[in-house]
């Protein structure tokens, strides 16, 4: 199989030289990667954290024709890179493990005197006593693999949840897999995430599998498919 795996997390800038991210550094995703080579599959890892892939091991050197690996820095890459990788029709799995903005910065402002004045700027000055920033959603890009990207091949979500129990964790991943079109779902919570993780879709269900066997679960799975 010809594997597409992202990996790690999208920056927003604020502006030219500060940003917002999350906590992820793509280690899932590099360690499904990783683990997809050395069952024989050709990949290409999109991720913002190259360096982790020392970090997760591996029976097959990292070279080779059947081994890609694109770095991305904020939404706009990975978004382009998604496109172009996946509209060109070689891929017939692709894993969306990267943690993306959910949110994009349409701008930066000072209130003064009741009204709200745009201070963006390529380095927004730090003399300002507060600032508010406006976020706007950004679009989902696990979406538009089988919407605008016209992706027919298997589809692996991740989905991850803080502060709820596993029942609602199920329901909610479910419910995210079908909007998306996916054939496959990894769901976790923050507070769990080190150690576990749910794997499956509808009517089969769902089944609890160790951190160290996730990589092993997805791939197996989609293998049968």
């Amino acid at each position: 199989m010809n594997v597409l795996v992202t990996a790690g997390n999208t920056q927003t800038p604020v502006d030219r030289v500060r940003c917002i991210t999350n906590i992820f550094s793509g280690r899932t995703g590099a360690q499904i990667a990783a683990t997809a080579y050395d069952r024989g599959h050709t990949v290409t890892l999109l991720t913002s954290h190259p360096e982790v892939l020392g970090t997760v091991g591996g029976t097959r050197s990292h070279v080779g024709p059947d081994w890609t690996v694109r770095n991305y820095r904020t939404f706009e890459d990975l978004d382009r890179l998604m496109a172009a990788e996946i509209t060109s029709g070689r891929f017939d799995v692709v894993v969306h493990a990267a943690a993306v903005s959910d949110f994009h910065v349409a701008g930066v402002f000072r209130y003064q005197e009741g009204q709200f004045q745009d201070v963006s700027a390529g380095k927004v000055k730090s003399s300002h006593p507060e600032l508010w920033l406006k976020l706007v959603p950004a679009p989902k890009l696990v979406d538009k693999v089988r919407g605008q990207w016209g992706f027919r091949g298997r589809l692996v979500k991740f989905k991850l949840e803080v502060g709820v129990s596993e029942a609602e964790l199920l329901e909610i991943a479910e419910r995210s897999r079908v909007q998306s079109g996916a054939d496959l779902m990894a769901a976790n919570t923050l507070e769990g995430m080190h150690d576990w993780a749910f794997v499956g879709a509808a009517p089969g269900g769902y089944v609890r599998t160790s951190r160290a066997e996730l990589a092993v679960q997805i791939l197996e799975r989609v293998e049968k498919k």
